[in-house]
């Protein structure tokens, strides 16, 4: 468990002076006003679509896919605006990390905090179901603004962006948990802390594979087992970019009645329905470029992407 971040001289080696550069523009990003943001980040995201055919690809047949009913024509657009999004998710994380408690304060919109409050009443912890949508560096430090909380993540390869984004998240939260420390997350539940945790990647093949927008996908099962063991109630919750570029909004939702519900691949069909309908609130910022259907159900099935 990661509470907090310990700055090493190593990360003034030579070899991560590109990178802390890359943080200096972060920085300076920072500074702008949300509606220059976002601006500069369609555009961004325009050029990312053009020089990063595979992603634009992933993106398309994901898209393609979920979504077969759409016209073709809407559906471009879609992902147009998608990679414009994706652009602006640089800021955004530059916000969540640089901004001040009082201009994240001035920029946030919070609904439905009653919820986990009722959980902590009734002395449970909770589990906060989000979707893999592109404002996720923003909503942790909005969430932690109202309550303090643990977040489950991959730790970076790169050991100073390691060190930037435990020190950028742990600035509204109590700690940071691997992904794969599983008891780490049971303990903390049962102490009644609030889990921030995300299911809606490529499981691979110890996934379970439930449908995801009527497709066959490899989930992780995690919501039903923390629930279980962590005696906790689960809550979806959702983070929106405001259209009118004023800022971000989060929704929790009430707790999911009779979770878990002892049938594990019931109960991971049933979050994956969860976040479908999170996504439906806000297509264009859902991340589409992940190869959300790479691990199919027999490895001899023809590749998706």
């Amino acid at each position: 468990m990661q509470q907090s971040a310990q700055f090493d001289r190593s990360l003034l080696h030579p070899k991560y002076w590109l990178t802390w550069f890359g943080v200096a523009v972060m920085k300076l990003m920072a500074r702008l006003p949300l509606a220059t943001q976002y601006r500069l980040a369609s555009a961004f995201g325009r050029a990312i679509l053009r020089w990063v055919p595979k992603r634009a690809h992933v993106a398309r047949r994901n898209l393609e896919r979920c979504f077969p009913q759409m016209p073709e024509a809407e559906r471009e657009a879609l992902v147009v605006k998608n990679f414009e999004e994706t652009g602006m998710a640089i800021f955004d994380s530059a916000n969540a990390w640089w901004w001040s408690d009082e201009k994240v304060q001035r920029h946030m919109t919070i609904k439905g905090t009653e919820h986990v409050d009722a959980a902590a009443e009734a002395g449970q912890g909770v589990i906060l179901l989000a979707a893999h949508c592109l404002m996720l560096e923003p909503g942790a430090r909005i969430f932690g603004q109202y309550r303090q909380g643990i977040g489950v993540y991959r730790p970076h390869n790169n050991k100073l962006m390691e060190y930037l984004q435990v020190k950028g998240r742990l600035q509204s939260n109590k700690a940071l948990i691997p992904k794969r420390e599983v008891r780490q997350m049971v303990k903390a539940l049962r102490k009644g802390e609030v889990l921030w945790y995300t299911q809606d990647q490529d499981g691979g093949r110890k996934g379970t594979f439930v449908d995801f927008f009527g497709i066959p996908a490899s989930t992780a099962a995690g919501a039903s087992t923390l629930a279980k063991l962590g005696k906790a109630r689960v809550l979806p919750f959702f983070v929106e970019r405001n259209a009118d570029h004023s800022g971000y909004t989060i929704e929790i939702q009430p707790a999911l009645a009779d979770f878990p519900s002892g049938d594990e691949q019931a109960d991971t069909q049933r979050c994956n329905h969860v976040t479908e309908q999170l996504v439906l609130k806000r297509p264009d910022q859902y991340m589409w470029l992940h190869r959300r259907f790479k691990t199919r159900p027999s490895p001899d099935d023809p590749a998706f992407y």
